[in-house]
């Protein structure tokens, strides 16, 4: 069965990566281990807490790769141990999630069982800056033209 594509129109061009980014979505969305909860902490924070019982912090590995975040569990069998009934299992996993552009790794701390990762999206500096309107017609040689008063302050020559 093909996929009908939300970004296939022409009028939008260079969404391939958000396409991209909602297939990594829905590959990591089909796995339920561990399970998880994210909870927002702060105006600008979010925390992740994955129940990762029986693991201890060297057999757990996180990382960030471009947009994405990966956490991965894998226990060591441990070969001296004999189990009448085992329920428990030693399973790896490896559970992803897309962060938004901004978004950035705060820390991450193991607690009884549960590890928590600490992510925040620091608030953007707001900038203004005034523009000078040009008198004449803007150029037609295929070059900007930039308003006396500003050259000098683009570093542009006169």
């Amino acid at each position: 069965m093909s996929r009908l594509s939300v970004f296939n129109s022409p009028l939008l061009l260079g969404f391939d990566h958000f396409e991209q980014l909602l297939d990594q979505v829905a590959k990591s969305a089909n796995d339920g281990y561990p399970p998880y909860n994210i909870e927002r902490v702060a105006v600008d924070g979010l925390r992740i807490t994955l129940a990762v019982a029986g693991f201890t912090r060297q057999d757990l590995e996180i990382l960030a790769e471009d947009n994405q975040l990966i956490v991965r569990g894998r226990q060591n069998e441990d070969e001296k141990r004999v189990y009448v009934h085992r329920g428990i299992a030693a399973r790896q996993f490896q559970r992803s999630f897309v962060l938004a552009e901004g978004i950035e790794i705060a820390g991450a701390s193991l607690d009884n069982g549960l590890l928590h990762i600490d992510l925040v999206r620091p608030q953007p500096e707001t900038t203004s800056r005034v523009i000078n309107i040009a008198a004449g017609p803007p150029a037609t040689d295929g070059r900007l033209s930039v308003a006396t008063g500003a050259k000098d302050r683009l570093g542009v020559p006169e």
